[in-house]
């Protein structure tokens, strides 16, 4: 009975150590949101017109998006677009480690710009919310960040 237990413990660890350590793979998650499918539980998809829009161009928009995730604790960007305003961060659980995707394109609507969020998780089948409440945590940073601005909602 304690072989088995002892095996039991070894395994979780192995998994939580897996977890926290797995290399991130930018080109699978580096993924444009206006292409994406809904990832269903396992995260979020937000796109215009669903998106607040704002007062600037994309690529204004998408560098205030920067200052925001920037201050997400345990977040840091894997991957960049140089073609258009494009950008994938990967945010971790304090505690475990557990990755999620989250991948963000400024758009041009009409009067001035939006976002594409697309943000998922690396393991599992349910976010149970997460990464919903990660991308509206953002649009209302970004808002606060923006308000004083020119490129305001």
């Amino acid at each position: 009975m304690n072989t088995v237990l002892l095996l039991l413990i070894a395994a979780v660890i192995g998994l939580l150590v897996y977890i926290r350590l797995a290399p991130t793979d930018p080109d699978r998650w580096h993924v444009d949101p206006l292409l994406a499918a809904d990832p269903g539980q396992a995260g979020v998809l937000i796109v215009p017109p669903s998106a607040p829009v704002y007062a600037c161009e994309p690529a204004t928009l998408l560098t205030a998006l920067d200052r925001v995730v920037s201050k997400v604790p345990r977040t840091r960007e894997i991957a960049r677009d140089s073609d258009a305003p494009w950008v994938t961060y990967e945010a971790r659980t304090k505690w475990v480690g557990f990755p999620d995707y989250l991948s963000v394109r400024a758009v041009e609507v009409e009067g001035g710009a939006s976002l594409a969020i697309l943000s998922r998780l690396r393991f599992g089948r349910s976010d149970l919310g997460v990464n919903a409440k990660r991308a509206q945590a953002i649009i209302a940073a970004l808002d606060a960040e923006l308000e004083t601005s020119d490129c305001a909602q």
